[in-house]
């Protein structure tokens, strides 16, 4: 038998209080330390940030909570 492909989601949050580009580079290097994660994508100018990860090893709630330990307010974004 051999064994399937992790699994992989794309999550949408917003997140709040950017005041300038290398506030990208803070919120990717965090979020990006995560096990699970695959890649990190954040819009400046829309505070928009995506992020490509395995559901079953990091929750959208501890994505959240890593933005907010780069010191931004992020919530999980309907689209």
């Amino acid at each position: 038998m051999t064994a399937t492909p992790a699994t992989s989601t794309r999550s949408i949050f917003r997140a709040e209080g950017f005041s300038c580009p290398s506030c990208v580079a803070k919120i990717e290097k965090q979020v990006g330390r995560l096990k699970g994660v695959r890649n990190v994508t954040v819009k400046f100018a829309s505070g928009r940030v995506e992020v490509d990860h395995d559901p079953a090893v990091t929750t959208t709630d501890e994505i959240v909570a890593a933005i907010g330990k780069a010191g931004y307010q992020a919530t999980l974004s309907a689209f």
